[in-house]
């Protein structure tokens, strides 16, 4: 094989890889062979497969094995040979225009940055610090109680905390919406479901009162005929209800899995599920602190152009698909996500080189203890354990979390930190 190395740009590197096609031939068939030795084919005798049958059957197949196997090595081998770090996935295409009996292939790919100097020592983090209290611990089990609520329907007017079911229009620029007919809808007074001056002016009105309200919407409003503009929205209470919550009591305690009802185990099991949020949110925290830390002191690093409009892409796409999940359709382009994913690159690039120059490697110890955390939240922890254990692409993805989490740890340990402590609500709030 033969091998040519190109430097194409900054961050670009091309290599061309040459293969005899009689190398290949030779190969594919003698792999033939120990294939028609073996072939158990519908009539024909183990043995005596005819060689025709044998190609027909698997040759593309070998072919392709042959190939790749002999692209994955050479590849591999021109990346030691010349120190590449690389930066994303390779692109490896045929050469179409190789000369015949000849076999060419070309692979792109963009390199790491040089970052010259890592000294984390210079970067300033504060590091956010938080305990679960026993009053957060008080929160939870009233929001647990709030969950399992019933609604009794009320002949009075209705006020803070009451669930109004309603039927409205609305009239914006002469023009009514819906044209015909009425929309229905629902919501809890204070919970922040509706938009906020609508939903505050169904406080005091009674079961079957129409009431007319002005409301300015924004600029952004997902309805575009009031997107921008002024509109009077006539709203009819339908019923009233309001919240009655059940006891704290056993009965209470064991529909949420704590067999024995007791409320000491029940507060115990609260508090664990919070501390797992809870460092959970503080990982996030100084995951964006440290970040916004290495993107201020490696600003002026050039990033490979096209990890970056990949990630932009990626971004882009991400934002419809929840854009989607609202019933909103959106077109995005990478565009306005190209700075956010220059960030997102020099860090994730900055990380993986400060874990390479220092030779940090995964920790068993603590890739077991997430694993153990995530599946925690199951009922049947030992299969999602196992779950992990047989995927290689789940186990792929966890490793490379924890790999991250505890680089970030190792880079703010020895940055200039300062702690500051948070609430819990405060800490866990994004």
């Amino acid at each position: 094989m033969q091998v040519s190395v190109e430097t194409i740009g900054n961050h670009e590197r091309r290599i061309t890889f040459r293969l005899p096609a009689e190398s290949i031939d030779s190969e594919v068939g003698g792999r033939l062979r120990e294939i028609a030795r073996n072939a158990k084919i519908k009539g024909f005798r183990p043995g005596k497969v005819p060689a025709k049958v044998i190609e027909q059957r698997f040759g593309d197949q070998v072919r392709n094995e042959v190939v790749d196997n002999l692209l994955r090595e050479g590849f591999d081998n021109a990346v030691r040979n010349e120190s590449f770090r690389i930066a994303g996935n390779p692109q490896i295409v045929p050469n179409k225009e190789a000369a015949e009996g000849q076999l060419e292939y070309v692979a792109t790919f963009e390199v790491v940055p040089d970052f010259g100097d890592i000294d984390v020592a210079k970067l300033q983090v504060v590091r956010n610090t938080s305990e679960v209290e026993e009053a957060d611990i008080d929160r939870m089990i009233e929001n647990l109680r709030l969950q399992r609520r019933d609604w009794i329907p009320v002949e009075r007017a209705a006020k803070e905390g009451d669930l109004v079911e309603l039927e409205m229009w609305s009239e914006a620029d002469g023009a009514r919406l819906p044209a015909e007919g009425t929309e229905r809808g629902s919501t809890v007074i204070g919970s922040g479901m509706m938009f906020a001056p609508l939903e505050s002016a169904l406080a005091g009105l009674a079961k079957d009162q129409e009431k007319v309200v002005d409301v300015d919407f924004p600029a952004d409003w997902p309805v575009a005929q009031l997107a921008g503009k002024a509109a009077k929205m006539h709203v009819t209470a339908l019923n009233i209800a309001e919240a009655k919550l059940p006891e704290v009591d056993q009965a209470f305690i064991r529909s949420f899995g704590v067999k024995s009802g007791e409320m000491e185990r029940f507060r115990a099991d609260i508090r664990s599920n919070l501390e797992r949020e809870l460092k959970g949110a503080l990982m996030n925290r100084l995951r964006r602190e440290v970040g916004e830390q290495l993107v201020a002191a490696y600003a002026q690093v050039e990033m490979p152009p096209r990890l970056v409009e990949n990630e932009a892409r990626a971004m882009a796409a991400n934002a419809a698909q929840q854009a989607a999940q609202q019933g909103q359709r959106i077109e995005q382009a990478p565009g306005p996500y190209m700075e956010a994913a220059r960030k997102r690159v020099l860090v994730g690039l900055l990380v993986g080189e400060i874990a390479r120059r220092n030779d940090l490697r995964l920790e068993p110890r603590r890739l077991n203890e997430t694993l153990r955390l995530i599946a925690s939240t199951y009922e049947e922890p030992e299969q999602v354990v196992e779950l992990y254990r047989n995927d290689r692409q789940l186990m792929a993805g966890l490793q490379a979390r924890v790999m991250e989490e505890q680089v970030i740890d190792w880079i703010a340990e020895r940055a200039q930190h300062t702690e500051q402590p948070l609430s819990f609500s405060d800490a866990i709030r994004q």
